[in-house]
């Protein structure tokens, strides 16, 4: 049995059992619960399940929970109905990031994920719109970086929205989520996934940390203001 047969029997029987698929990620022969509560995949539906696909791993990950919730918002207002998603296959571990938290969504808005090397790639799959891996560190090292150059305050997922030359809306679904999340939970998935923070902008950061609470968010929240007041 090919492994799309045996995607769809796999959705089929969670289904039967009363499980909301548009809540769980299935990557090859895993389960990644995305929101407990409304996946209504219980202890007992567990035992059912793996008593029929005995193969299976099943993951109830809280920090994955975690870092579903606030890619949630960023995907609720970016994706469309039946849109084709690509993700640009240069980084292993981003490409598996990305993959499991998009996977999803085609149950909930029915989209395609399509796989290439860069965005030419993408308009040959008549892609609809790109999904980048930056996260809050990322991001926010990117804002104190301008800073400590003196340069202009720029939030780069604000300004990089769309690409006009291949005509590809760019989506950032980690844009909310702390680098730190995605070590822990990959780390208890024994993921290999290694970030270099050697840099004045992670250092200060860690810094800032000790003294202000969600430091990081603060900083990105502050950033937009700025930016989107200059804009007008």
């Amino acid at each position: 049995m090919n492994p799309k047969q045996i995607n769809r029997d796999v959705i089929k029987f969670l289904h039967q059992i009363g499980v909301d698929t548009r809540f769980i990620s299935i990557i090859d022969e895993h389960i990644l619960i995305n929101n407990q509560r409304f996946s209504r995949f219980s202890n007992k539906r567990q035992e059912t399940f793996i008593k029929k696909f005995p193969s299976f791993s099943i993951s109830r990950s809280k920090i994955f929970q975690k870092i579903c919730t606030r890619a949630s918002r960023i995907l609720a207002n970016s994706l469309k109905p039946g849109e084709r998603i690509f993700i640009i296959e240069n980084d292993k571990c981003s490409n598996f990031i990305l993959d499991v938290i998009i996977e999803p969504y085609k149950r909930k808005y029915g989209i395609e994920i399509i796989y290439g090397n860069d965005l030419e790639d993408a308009n040959k799959h008549n892609a609809d719109s790109v999904a980048l891996p930056l996260n809050l560190d990322d991001e926010v090292q990117k804002i104190l970086g301008k800073i400590l150059n003196g340069e202009k305050i720029e939030v780069y997922s604000l300004k990089n929205r769309y690409d006009t030359e291949n005509n590809l809306k760019l989506i950032y679904p980690l844009i909310n989520v702390p680098r730190s999340w995605l070590v822990s939970w990959l780390e208890k998935l024994d993921f290999e996934y290694k970030y270099s923070n050697e840099s004045t902008e992670s250092d200060l950061i860690e810094f800032f940390e000790g003294f202000i609470p969600d430091v990081r968010e603060n900083i990105l929240k502050s950033a937009l203001y700025v930016d989107k007041e200059s804009i007008q």
